[in-house]
């Protein structure tokens, strides 16, 4: 039985038995073909029914989305609204990315483009964006005509049972979309299930690289690997430092620091660290933590469990007695419960600092002499998801763009919030080279060439003896 309760109540939210893995990898494989044979237009047209019902739920879907996750519900109802978007913007990457085309040759030869599905893939979803990161694999699979059997995270599997019931309501047929609730184990059976064609995994680069390790000898099976990141945020020799201040706290405290693109790391020159931590820490100590539905509406909410609480506190601790001062203290206000107020420390004095994603709301300062030690620093690290830069120098950025490793490079904006409609993903330990988002549709589906005549023509010009 699995049991999800609410992180800033501790009430329970929902419970069910776990998943036969067997079952459901059947119950795909025996419809994934029926709907692959469906038009396209006729699976768009379902899955557009799906955003018809999923908007007609959205307040009712981001309530729960809300009070699983512990999210405030302005945040919610934002990812309830990408979910919606998202097969619109689907169907125009599967027609640029994945489109069929025909090149026609001499004496009615030509040669034809189209893609075909792979089959049954596997959709493993994380807590931070239970809606949103699964539907941008689940959809863009449907279309390209796949079956898919989707484990959610088992810290939220009300959100996943209710996405997938959107998805049913909306008329996809229930072969072609199955829900599989269970833990850890549940999902590497699934994984490793020689029914499953594929897996697309959004989570943790501990997992991410055991996956990677067991699909090492089954290059036949696709595996998108969307992963985390130790993200720099770097502030250079910029007079606007409320600005800087105000994307520093969006880029690291946004959903508790809980989205792997959240900055871990605030990179800054030495002559302007005091007053930029001075106009932070004024921030922090006005956002508001609390309930979902609280009032006044909540900056940010709990860390998903109590267990993810107490974690990051540990790693809070470690920097601590590593030499780390602390600027801003990371604390728990409510006993018992997962909520964390934004930490905040300089990290600059320890000499050898753990190239880890800290997924919560802690920001580590590093404090540097000059633009190639900032550089180099941004660049210390194993990921490579999220980097962003700010300064008024375009100079800078362009220096900065050309040297930094990341699949997302921003310029004056915050390290999260990358657009559904333009790829996302990211090197290193934060991705395998498939990025997602509008380039999910390269993944979902394997591009076939045909040669091609109306007439069967051949002859052998050399190398035949006489007749």
């Amino acid at each position: 039985m699995l049991i999800s309760t609410e992180p800033a109540t501790g009430a329970v939210i929902w419970e069910g038995p776990e998943g036969d893995v067997e079952a459901e990898v059947a119950a795909a494989r025996a419809s994934w073909a029926e709907w692959a044979a469906r038009p396209l237009t006729v699976r768009i047209e379902a899955l557009r029914r799906v955003v018809n019902t999923i908007r007609a739920r959205s307040e009712q879907f981001a309530d729960l989305l809300a009070r699983e996750t512990g999210k405030p519900l302005w945040e919610a109802r934002t990812e309830i609204e990408a979910v919606i978007g998202k097969v619109d913007i689907s169907v125009s990457a599967y027609s640029e990315r994945t489109s069929s085309r025909r090149l026609e040759g001499q004496m009615t030869n030509r040669t034809a483009l189209r893609h075909k599905p792979h089959g049954v893939l596997a959709v493993l979803g994380p807590y931070n964006f239970p809606a949103h990161l699964p539907n941008g694999h689940i959809v863009p699979a449907l279309i390209a005509g796949n079956a898919v059997v989707f484990k959610p995270s088992e810290k939220t599997p009300a959100t996943g049972a209710m996405l997938v019931d959107c998805f049913h309501a909306g008329g996809v047929p229930a072969g072609a979309l199955r829900l599989l609730v269970g833990g850890a184990e549940t999902g590497k059976a699934l994984s490793r299930h020689p029914g499953v064609d594929g897996v697309l995994f959004t989570g943790s680069a501990r997992v991410g690289l055991a996956l990677h390790r067991q699909f090492a000898e089954t290059p036949n099976k696709i595996l998108a690997l969307e992963m985390g990141g130790n993200n720099p945020l770097v502030v250079w020799d910029t007079p606007t430092l409320h600005a800087a201040a105000i994307i520093a706290v969006q880029s690291a405290f946004t959903t508790a620091g809980q989205r792997c693109t959240a900055a871990r790391r605030l990179i800054v020159q030495d002559e302007l660290h005091e007053p930029l931590l001075d106009e932070i820490s004024r921030l922090i100590g006005r956002l508001v933590i609390g309930e979902p539905h609280s009032s006044p509406a909540p900056f940010m909410g709990p860390v998903i469990d109590n267990e993810t609480a107490e974690h990051l506190q540990e790693q809070w601790l470690d920097l601590i007695m590593q030499g780390g001062r602390a600027i801003t203290h990371l604390q728990r206000p409510v006993p018992g419960r997962p909520f964390l107020t934004p930490g905040l420390i300089d990290v600059t004095g320890i000499d050898k600092r753990a190239d880890e994603e800290l997924f919560g709301p802690i920001l580590q300062v590093i404090r540097v002499p000059d633009f190639d030690a900032a550089i180099a620093e941004a660049n210390a690290t194993r990921f490579g998801l999220s980097a962003s830069l700010i300064t008024e120098k375009p100079a800078l950025y362009e220096r900065f763009w050309s040297s930094v490793r990341a699949g997302v490079i921003n310029w004056n904006r915050p390290t999260n919030g990358a657009p559904s409609n333009a790829p996302f993903g990211g090197i290193g330990l934060s991705g395998n080279h498939r990025p997602a988002a509008y380039y999910a549709a390269d993944y979902c589906a394997y591009p076939v060439v045909s040669g091609e005549a109306e007439q069967a023509r051949a002859s052998i010009g050399v190398g035949l003896r006489d007749a």
